[in-house]
């Protein structure tokens, strides 16, 4: 087996044991709603006042990245109109790519560039932003100042 299937597989293994292991420390009653690549169409399906877990704005984000600078538009305002539409509380999960090595290729760049840019637009319309690091939990709206 070549080197890089033998490490795809093991990517693969990782990235189900991963899932296992976070299905495993959902409270019971939780449902979890597989989106692929169509957010919007996963998120009308989900009940009104549902409290809402998206883990993480990191993949819907990927799934766009070849997609034209005008259809990214397009979808990332369907994207935040759907959010707002859902009746219940949402929380999201944001990779955050600023704190990183700066990418080296196009599409690492785009990645970031678009990550970074929907996660302000969307830090702006939120009642709340946390920061978790390393098991601690800070409270961006109350211990920061937005940066113009």
């Amino acid at each position: 087996m070549a080197n890089s299937e033998s490490s795809n597989i093991l990517s693969q293994q990782n990235a189900s044991l991963l899932l296992n292991i976070r299905r495993q420390r959902r409270a019971s009653h939780w449902t979890t709603v597989e989106c692929a690549n169509d957010f919007c169409a996963a998120l009308a399906r989900v009940p009104g006042p549902a409290t809402l877990l998206v883990d993480s704005l990191g993949g819907i984000v990927a799934n766009q990245l070849e997609s034209s600078n005008e259809a990214w538009d397009e979808h990332q305002e369907q994207l935040i109109k759907a959010l707002m539409r859902h009746q219940g509380i949402v929380v999201i999960v944001i990779e955050e790519t600023g704190w990183g090595v700066v990418p080296s290729t196009a599409i690492g760049g785009l990645f970031r560039d678009r990550l970074g840019s929907l996660a302000q637009v969307l830090e702006a319309l939120a009642s709340q932003s946390w920061l978790v690091v390393q098991g601690r939990a800070l409270n961006l709206s109350q211990l920061g100042k937005p940066v113009p």
